[in-house]
């Protein structure tokens, strides 16, 4: 059955690779980008080509975001699905990043998706129903060197859509996270946000010195796996899409890398362990689509 969809992010390997696919599958997708300009003018008409909505939205601005999802819904005639995807990367050494910094990264990772959620929200409870698609990360589940920012913003983001999940459960809206793991895109490439804070840095010594080598390693390991690219992302979108009412799991990693397989288990343990926690409280229901605390219905997974 065809979907009414809006992607944020759509000028990103990640966001083109899904509004193709969806297309393919016969899905009315809007694609929403900063700007349909400059550096996004060639993905903009690609998209623009095979039928995609353009809509120019800035996550990190409200009114933006307002106006830009009232035009994503006339323009496909309502909205049953949104895909918050879009995201911002920062690499180096924790210290080095300036607090403005890291700011950057949470307006959009994490306060963007706040500001996507109470634009689309109204709408999806009014109709009681909709999707909402998130785009994580496997390092939202871990904290590694180098990418401490980024991983916080994922965590923060996680938690985030955990809560969500049990609040909307009673108006039928749906909720999915995708975890992807690296990718070879402009995400990792140019529009990598850099720590700015150069002198902190000396005194790590051979750490910092292991930056640019750690970087150049993780780049050459993805453009040696095929399989490991946007692609692989979109195609675990379009299956959460066929998937029935109240089947689509929680959480999907997604990932030829081999941290899937060690995070797939962890996001199984903390799925039990968060309904054991709801239960103990009696608020098992808010698990479950359509369901007040203490009824039977659909498992949300």
């Amino acid at each position: 059955m065809s979907k009414r969809i809006i992607v944020t992010g759509a000028s990103g390997g990640v966001g083109l690779s899904t509004c193709q696919l969806l297309v393919e599958k016969g899905h009315r997708v809007a694609g929403a980008m900063r700007s349909t300009g400059g550096k996004n003018e060639a993905v903009a008409e690609t998209l623009r080509g095979i039928g995609v909505e353009l809509i120019e939205l800035d996550v990190t601005d409200q009114g933006s975001v307002d106006t830009g999802i009232e035009q994503a819904i006339e323009a496909l005639g309502g909205l049953d699905v949104v895909f918050n995807n879009a995201g911002v990367l920062t690499f180096g050494l924790q210290e080095t990043l300036r607090a403005e910094e890291m700011h950057q990264v949470f307006d959009v990772n994490v306060f963007g998706v706040q500001r996507v959620m109470r634009a689309v929200l109204p709408h999806f409870r009014a109709q009681r129903s909709g999707l909402v698609l998130y785009t994580s990360s496997l390092i939202g589940r871990v904290a590694i060197n180098f990418y401490a920012t980024y991983c916080a913003s994922k965590w923060a983001l996680e938690a985030l859509a955990d809560a969500y999940r049990a609040e909307l459960s009673g108006f039928g809206i749906e909720s999915c996270i995708v975890e992807p793991g690296p990718m070879p895109t402009a995400f990792i490439g140019g529009n990598m946000l850099r720590p700015t804070d150069v002198e902190a840095g000396r005194a790590y010594g051979p750490l910092a010195e292991a930056l640019e080598p750690s970087l150049a390693g993780l780049e050459a390991a993805m453009e040696s796996n095929p399989r490991q690219r946007p692609r692989m992302v979109a195609e675990a979108v379009a299956e959460l899409l066929e998937m029935p009412f109240g089947r689509k799991p929680f959480r999907t990693t997604v990932d030829h890398m081999g941290l899937g397989d060690q995070i797939a288990p962890y996001n199984a343990q903390l799925h039990q362990v968060t309904h054991a926690i709801y239960s103990a409280f009696g608020n098992q229901g808010l698990l479950e689509l359509n369901a007040e605390p203490g009824d039977s219905a659909t498992a949300a997974g």
